[in-house]
């Protein structure tokens, strides 16, 4: 083995094993949601943002709250309200009086000057309270009355949203959700996981999170996970992948043409590319198989794909339209890959 790829090997085994350490951490405290945290992990070594999505009282909340917890980086919370503002999110203008009685604008900053910002309740916020996010989400900068300013990196947007409750809520615009890196769908907890929970919240048991990682060590991660190799073939085959959700487009499959209104955007293969980079790594390899994509397949796209009338009046699903792309491209994969084996 060359001293290259030794060197790789080695940067692999050290990032699965601090990798493990913060997911570690968090399950001191956040049961069961192995997928749910594995996605937000993902996220985070990616440099994206994640929308996770369910009832209640599922511990989503939680679990951004531990993350920040087990991490030396800046968190704030803003819990997302019908009369929240941008001006409360991104901060305003003040006028202030210097001590030479002289009165000046001062910038303030908002709670999004920060580097882990925990979104509470996303969608209850009006769309033009969302849209003051978009610019914060894709550039990691804030533009107030002229003047930009740049927000300290890493920088990731954790937000949360009530998929059931409609009274007061607002749909997030599709330019919005195609910003998030992965949408998560956090589901209910085990007959074993709830007693446990369970156990551990109702005996009086004080459980301390430790830091465990920094800002600097998680960049040096994300480049990592930048340097993986992803191979022609492979990355068609993600190329084709986003193609099929294109309705009427060379690619799309006879289900697309009769569910779909809008594909994928470009950002769809770039997050299929970087997740599956990820995979790889926690894989013990330094290479993309098409196996690591189709494990980050629907997190990936199914914010980013919109239904027509026909699908949401005959009950059909986001999931499993794609699982059903999903299979038919895999098969045309396989046998393309059959055939020049052969």
């Amino acid at each position: 083995m060359s001293n290259v790829a030794e060197q790789m090997q080695q940067q692999a085994t050290e990032f699965r094993a601090r990798y493990q350490a913060v997911r570690d951490e968090i399950g001191k405290t956040i049961v069961g949601h192995d997928e749910i945290v594995h996605g937000v992990l993902t996220s985070m070594f990616v440099g994206g943002h994640c929308l996770l999505e369910g009832v209640p009282g599922l511990g989503k909340t939680m679990l951004v709250r531990t993350l920040a917890e087990s991490l030396s980086l800046q968190f704030n919370r803003i819990q997302f309200t019908p009369d929240l503002m941008p001006a409360d999110i991104l901060g305003t203008n003040m006028i202030i009086e210097r001590d030479d009685g002289r009165k000046a604008f001062e910038f303030q900053k908002g709670p999004i000057f920060t580097q882990i910002c925990l979104a509470d309740e996303i969608n209850r916020a009006t769309p033009k309270t969302q849209s003051a996010l978009l610019e914060t989400m894709q550039e990691g900068t804030v533009t107030v009355a002229g003047n930009r300013y740049v927000l300290q990196k890493p920088f990731f947007v954790l937000a949360t949203q009530n998929p059931i409750e409609q009274e007061g809520t607002y749909p997030l615009p599709e330019a919005q959700l195609d910003r998030f890196l992965f949408k998560l769908v956090v589901g209910y907890s085990s007959r074993e996981e709830l007693n446990t929970i369970v156990d551990r919240t109702t005996r009086g048991t004080v459980i301390e999170t430790q830091k465990i990682m920094d800002g600097d060590e998680i960049r040096r991660w994300q480049q990592l996970v930048r340097e993986v190799i992803l191979a022609k073939h492979v990355q068609d085959y993600i190329v084709r992948l986003v193609l099929a959700t294109h309705p009427e487009g060379q690619l799309a499959q006879p289900i697309t043409n009769q569910f779909v209104q809008w594909g994928s955007s470009p950002r769809g293969a770039q997050t299929l590319a970087l997740a599956a980079k990820v995979r790889a790594l926690l894989d013990g390899r330094y290479n993309v198989s098409f196996e690591d994509i189709r494990r980050v397949f629907l997190p990936s796209m199914r914010h980013r794909v919109l239904l027509n009338f026909e699908a949401q009046a005959e009950g059909v699903s986001v999931d499993s339209i794609l699982l059903e792309i999903l299979e038919k491209v895999s098969e045309k994969a396989e046998e393309s890959l059959a055939t020049v084996g052969a």
